[in-house]
């Protein structure tokens, strides 16, 4: 646990707004009330290779008028000498206290902060809350999803009729195969097109990065086909930007 109260200071309120995925205008009309009415926005910095994000946050606010103090904190690294689930833990316990020691001298009243997508689906910002003690009122405003904007981008249904999907990670894709049961599968935030791993006999994909921003680009179609068109398109896109956000559905 994290305790804030050592700074002197009372976090009571802690809203988590979900923001979609890189458009302005996924902001839905209660996040833009809840960004109007907060005290404080935190944002993080990624450093100079993701300046943008930053940006973009700040062009969110500007455009739902919000009057908030805005405080920046430097996200920690994760540590890749660490077993992966240790080096999770410890950067949540990190980024906790980089929060705390942000807000030490933030005025009274709702602290706010940003999230990509939204804040209950592949977003770590509530497990982070959960660190602060005494536990401020934690309130949640959904976004738009990754899992939405991929779907919308490329005018699919995420779902077959009657048919299970299953949300995973790269990792567990590469370790453990196509999950069992599964008509669709979608994998989040995957830096090894972990696809390339599957027999792609009767398997289609739906790939997107940058969904959302004028950034975005798609690739669609047979598995086969398809999937070294994704490595190449992937590796181009992120040597331009300096980093990408990408999530993909396949089909059998």
């Amino acid at each position: 646990m994290v305790p804030w109260r050592n700074w002197g200071w009372g976090l009571t309120d802690l809203w988590l707004v979900g923001i979609g995925t890189g458009n302005p205008d996924h902001v839905t009309i209660e996040g833009q009330r809840a960004l109007r009415e907060a005290a404080v926005v935190l944002i993080p910095r990624k450093g100079a290779a993701k300046e943008d994000l930053a940006e973009l946050r700040h062009e969110i606010l500007r455009a739902s008028g919000s009057g908030a103090r805005v405080i920046h904190f430097d996200m920690p690294v994760r540590d890749p000498k660490l077993p992966y689930a240790e080096r999770v833990d410890r950067w949540h316990d990190e980024i906790a206290e980089r929060w705390v020691a942000a807000l030490r001298d933030a005025p009274e009243g709702p602290v706010a902060l940003l999230v990509w997508g939204d804040p209950g689906l592949y977003d770590s910002t509530l497990r982070i809350a959960a660190r602060l003690t005494p536990a401020p009122r934690v309130r949640v405003v959904p976004g738009i999803t990754a899992l939405q904007a991929l779907t919308s981008a490329h005018a699919i249904p995420f779902n077959t009729v009657n048919g299970p999907v299953m949300v995973t990670t790269g990792r567990r894709l590469r370790d453990h195969g196509w999950p069992e049961g599964a008509d669709t599968v979608v994998v989040m935030l995957d830096g090894e097109c972990s696809f390339q791993s599957l027999d792609p006999q009767g398997i289609d994909i739906w790939w997107g990065g940058f969904l959302g921003m004028k950034e975005q680009v798609l690739e669609a179609g047979p598995l086969a086909e398809t999937g070294p068109k994704i490595v190449a398109t992937r590796a181009e896109a992120r040597a331009r930007h300096g980093w990408i956000m990408d999530t993909y559905l396949m089909r059998r």
